[in-house]
């Protein structure tokens, strides 16, 4: 299985290290790659889910056992970082919800679809899109709502609630998946020159949106609190996927969604796990490292599953 290594993985990772040597030999400066990934993030890739979520096929794409298998293997891995950098690592209550959230937020977006796409066709990215749709507010909602339980200890049910919802929806991700789902249901379809106009914008996304993860990885460099971001790295590229397979099979999930559901489940934690631990401000380090250190030790996990999976 080398050649899914050299033609599925590393044209991705090619893309990343590409805009990693730009921006660390100076052609591209920091607020260039800020730009860029402000574009991707905010903008191209919002439309990207917004079309993708516009023509799918509600009553086939959303098999509630890819969700299950999916959602309760993220809870299990957050469960086990939040209570394994209190009972390994002896961190405060605050810092152990930012690293659970590192362990339960996957790369799906920049790392799952093109890996996904790659190696199966676009014609199997629907398991894909179906995660992605209950990614952002799945985890933001555990994230945000444990941490502020935990701010609050237990008080200010009110002001709780309020910032769950408004760090929600000022999520980009969350607006185009929530657009996307109304104009669907509606049954109002997109007129084609818009339709044409995103399918230009939303062509610039996933490679994009790579070059600036590239760029972005620059100004965090690995240092300390090495074992917990060994910890991290090894629930999120290891044991979400191992568990999504358990209950994937269990589940009986057919082809398709299965590979969608373990590959997605392998990714790397997503630059939202240090937005996250960034927003409150704990375990910063930790976050940023285990993006990084998890992005570049994904080539060799992604490959392993990618070889299990046939």
């Amino acid at each position: 299985m080398l050649q899914s290594l050299i033609d599925v993985i590393l044209p991705v990772f090619l893309v990343i290290g590409a805009g990693y040597a730009a921006t660390y030999l100076g052609y591209f400066k920091e607020t260039h790659i800020d730009g860029l990934m402000k574009f991707t993030q905010g903008f191209a890739i919002p439309c990207l889910l917004f079309l993708a979520i516009v023509r799918l096929d509600l009553s086939t794409s959303f098999d509630p056992r890819l969700q299950v298998s999916f959602y309760t293997a993220a809870a299990l891995c957050f469960i086990a970082g939040l209570f394994g950098a209190r009972l390994i690592f002896h961190r405060e209550w605050e810092d152990c919800i930012a690293i659970g959230f590192c362990c339960l937020f996957s790369n799906s977006v920049l790392l799952g679809l093109p890996i996904t796409d790659r190696a199966y066709g676009p014609e199997n990215l629907a398991g894909n899109y179906a995660i992605i749709a209950f990614h952002a507010p799945f985890c933001y909602c555990i994230g945000i709502t444990v941490m502020e339980v935990v701010r609050n200890r237990g008080n200010g049910g009110k002001q709780m609630a309020r910032s769950v919802l408004s760090a929600m929806f000022r999520n980009a991700l969350i607006l185009g998946i929530a657009l996307g789902f109304i104009v669907n249901l509606s049954g109002v379809g997109v007129p084609l020159v818009v339709d044409e106009a995103l399918g230009l914008i939303t062509g610039a996304a996933l490679p994009g949106g790579l070059f600036a993860l590239g760029g972005i990885l620059v100004k965090y460099k690995p240092e300390g609190d090495l074992r917990a971001i060994a910890y991290v790295c090894g629930i999120s590229l290891l044991l979400h996927p191992s568990l999504t397979w358990l209950f994937g099979s269990v589940a009986g999930l057919p082809q398709d969604l299965f590979r969608s559901g373990v590959l997605t489940s392998a990714m790397a934690p997503g630059f939202n796990a240090y937005i996250f631990a960034n927003l409150y401000g704990r375990a910063k380090r930790v976050a940023a490292s285990a993006v990084l250190i998890g992005t570049a030790a994904s080539i060799l996990t992604v490959w392993f599953w990618l070889t299990l999976l046939g």
